[in-house]
Formats: structure tokens, C-alpha cells, sequence
């Protein structure tokens, strides 16, 4: 790792001379705070230019060091590229004063590795304690897919409790608003659920992407782990996809309906496509509650280039006939209104417990019919609702086992395992 960060380093300075541009070339990360862990191979490489100074001629210097590369974008554009078997992200920025200038959020990453790099000393171990726990038990990585603890906020952990297990032993106890301030210098009002303040930005919460649940299944894991230590905490179990005749199984002990719309993945980043799917989920299971179906638990995910939104369904199937309650059965302009807007009931209208009722027929009396009928019409995003214009497909039920992709029998698995020590 030394030896390929030294060699792009260098590289990028010497392009830099050559064409005259003034930039500070860092590695940051838990890189450069040997704090990151064995079998990650990533590596962030920020190319610092002077305020004024155009981020363009940075990019282009990094494009020219990783001549095969992809180029992604955050709040602006940066290269990310395989080279000598490392992930490496080569990102433009500004070498700002301070934290309280930042032109762009990536500006503040030099600064975080200052501030640990200067107080981890000797206390590197315990950060990869921290951080192996928090992958064993499946909370560890901060994009919006995970909604779980960064690097960095692990770091820091560490530095406000002392140790691996003092950090453990804290979080056992936490609830929701705890709020953590190593420089007891916090401006800003949060409501997230954990609250740590940025010691290079005081109005920063560092914690803002975690997650309630992420939080409260940490505080249940170090419960469970300080009663009783085992190594496997360490170490999540893999979770083998599940073979046809699992899942055959899965369907008939539950008794339930699995419903799933699957559809073409929009071509963005994670931290883009989840929040939409998250979104698009909550969307689809009000319009299916609307209609009078029950939902036990969804969840989506995103492999290769397919997206899917599952929901498992306590009741899929309803009678023809619903009930229809209206105003006040006093209330006469109301009950003209009502009574306009439901012309061919089936039954009624009449009067039962004050309200005028009419029982007519529903349009849809399967959630597979109204997904069906309906997904392509509701507003789910600008990438989500048009790749499900262009085409989606709904199983259901058994029909599950026409996808034998491996990506999406592994997300299954986990999704009917759902156990976790809470302690």
C-alpha cells in the first residue's frame, strides 16, 4: 500500500511540475492513519490546489495518472480507478484555512486526517477492533445503502471513549439523542438519532447518516458481545443464495405472498439509487394500504444492472365489495358530494353509526393487479419512474423461482435470516 500511494503520489507531482500547476498532493483516509482493514485495498488521494485555482486542471492531471479509469461524481468530478490491485479514488479539491471555509464537502477530509492522525497514536488496534466488530455484526459503512457507522466516525469513537471495549461498553447504554462533543465546541441543533460533532466543524454532525436501526442493533450487538465474547462477532457468517427448494420452503413455513417489482437499475451511484428506492418502497406500500391490503416487512436492493422492490404481503387478495364511509348523515351538502362521487354502488347508501355508507366494487382485488395497474403511474422519482415506464416486470409467489440470479437469491436469503443480536 505504502509503495502504490508513493509511486502515485509521485506521479502526480511530477505531472504537476511539468505543467506548471501548484498542488499538494495527500493521501488521506485510514490510508494514511493505518486504520484501515486487512482486505481493504482502497485508497484516497486528494490533489489540493489554492482557492482561486481551477479543480479542471487537477482532474485532467488525475485522468492522466489513471489513463483507464471511470470518472464519478460527488459535488463535483473525480477519477476512480483499479491500479496495482488497489481501488483508488483520485479527487480534486481546495486547500482551504480552515474547516469553516469549505468551498465543497471534500475539503474537509485533510483536516480530518489531521486531527486523528495527531491523537491515534498507539490506539490504532483498537479502531480495528471497532470497525471488524461493526462489519462482523453489520453495521459498518456509512453510504446511504448501509446507513451505518464510517471510518472515521469509528475513529472517533475511539478517541472519546478510550478502547474498543470502553466504546462497546458505552454504546450498550445509548439511546436515541445521544450526543458526543470531544471539543465542546457544537453550534448547530441535530435530530438525528447519534450526534457527533465534527471537531474540524463544529456544525457538522458526524453521525448524520446513521440510522435508528443501525444505531439500536450496535447498542444491542455490544450488549450481547460484553455478556458473553465470542469471535464470530467479528466475522458475519456468509449467507449462501438460496436454492429453489429453500425458498419453496421460506413461501410455504410463512404462508405469506411475496410480491416483487423488478425493473432495470438507473445507471447512478448508490448513494443516488438507494434513497429512490427507499423512497419509491414507501410510496408503493401506501398506495397497497390505501387499497386495503396488509404488508408484513419489504425491502429493495440493487445487483448488476437490475433494481427490485420486495413486499411481502399478509393479505394479497380481497373480497369485490368495500365499504365506502361518508360525512355525517346530517350534513346534507357533503353527503350530495359524497353521493355524486359514488354513482353505481352495490349497496346503499345507508346510515350506520351516524355516517352515510355505500358498498361498491374495487377496482383492483390483488396486489399483484394494482402493482401492475398502477407502479407505472405513481411518481417515484425522476430515474425510478422511468425505468419502470420502459419496462418492469411483478412475480409473485412461487414465480420467484424464475430468477436464479445469484445476486438476487443472496439478497433473499438475508432478507428471511433478519436476526440479530440485540442482547
Amino acid at each position: 500500500m505504502a509503495e502504490t500511494s508513493a509511486a502515485i503520489i509521485a506521479r502526480i507531482e511530477d505531472l504537476a511540475r511539468e505543467r506548471g500547476i501548484p498542488l499538494k498532493v495527500m493521501l488521506v483516509g485510514s490510508a494514511a492513519r493505518s486504520t484501515w482493514l486487512s482486505g481493504d485495498h482502497d485508497l484516497d488521494i486528494f490533489l489540493g490546489v489554492p482557492l482561486g485555482d481551477d479543480l479542471g486542471r487537477a482532474l485532467e492531471i488525475a485522468r492522466l495518472v489513471a489513463p483507464d479509469h471511470v470518472e464519478k461524481y460527488a459535488e463535483h468530478a473525480y477519477v476512480h480507478a483499479q491500479m496495482d490491485g488497489f481501488e483508488v479514488d483520485l479527487v480534486p479539491c481546495f486547500l482551504v484555512e480552515d474547516a469553516s471555509r469549505l468551498l465543497s464537502a471534500v475539503d474537509r477530509t485533510p483536516f480530518h486526517t489531521k486531527y486523528v492522525g495527531g491523537r491515534i497514536s498507539d490506539r490504532e488496534d483498537e479502531v480495528l477492533l471497532l470497525k471488524q466488530f461493526m462489519k462482523g455484526v453489520n453495521v459498518y459503512g456509512s453510504e446511504l445503502k448501509v446507513g451505518g457507522f464510517s471510518g472515521y466516525l469509528a475513529e472517533l469513537l475511539v478517541l472519546c471513549y478510550g478502547s474498543f471495549a470502553e466504546v462497546l461498553q458505552a454504546a450498550s447504554a445509548w439511546r436515541p439523542g445521544q450526543r458526543l462533543d470531544l471539543e465542546g465546541h457544537g453550534t448547530g441543533r441535530h435530530d438525528e438519532p447519534l450526534i457527533v460533532v465534527d471537531p474540524v466543524d463544529p456544525g457538522r454532525n458526524v453521525a448524520a447518516a446513521l440510522t435508528l436501526d443501525k444505531m439500536l442493533q450496535f447498542a444491542g450487538a455490544a450488549r450481547s458481545f460484553l455478556a458473553e465474547p465470542k469471535l464470530d462477532f467479528f466475522f458475519a457468517p456468509s449467507q449462501p443464495p438460496l436454492s429453489d427448494e429453500e425458498l419453496i420452503a421460506r413461501i410455504n413455513e410463512r404462508r405469506t405472498m411475496p410480491i416483487l417489482l423488478e425493473f432495470a437499475a438507473p445507471d447512478v451511484v448508490e448513494d443516488v439509487l438507494y434513497p429512490q428506492l427507499r423512497k419509491a418502497e414507501g410510496s408503493i406500500k401506501a398506495l397497497l394500504e390505501r387499497s386495503g391490503f396488509s404488508i408484513l416487512r419489504s425491502d429493495v436492493s440493487a445487483y448488476r444492472d437490475r433494481a427490485v422492490m420486495l413486499f411481502e404481503m399478509e393479505v394479497w387478495q380481497l373480497s369485490k365489495a368495500c365499504r365506502r364511509i361518508g360525512p355525517p348523515a346530517w350534513d346534507a351538502e357533503h353527503i350530495a358530494r359524497f353521493l355524486a362521487a359514488h354513482p353505481r354502488p352495490l349497496s346503499g347508501p345507508y346510515i350506520a353509526n351516524g355516517k352515510v355508507v355505500v358498498e361498491e366494487a374495487r377496482r383492483y382485488t390483488s396486489a399483484r393487479d394494482l402493482l401492475e395497474g398502477e407502479s407505472a403511474n405513481l411518481s417515484l422519482g425522476k430515474h425510478l419512474s422511468a425505468s419502470i415506464r420502459d419496462g418492469h416486470n411483478i412475480y409473485a409467489g412461487y414465480e420467484l423461482l424464475g430468477i436464479k440470479d445469484e445476486g438476487f437469491r443472496t439478497f433473499l436469503a438475508h432478507y428471511f435470516q433478519a436476526e440479530f443480536r440485540i442482547g
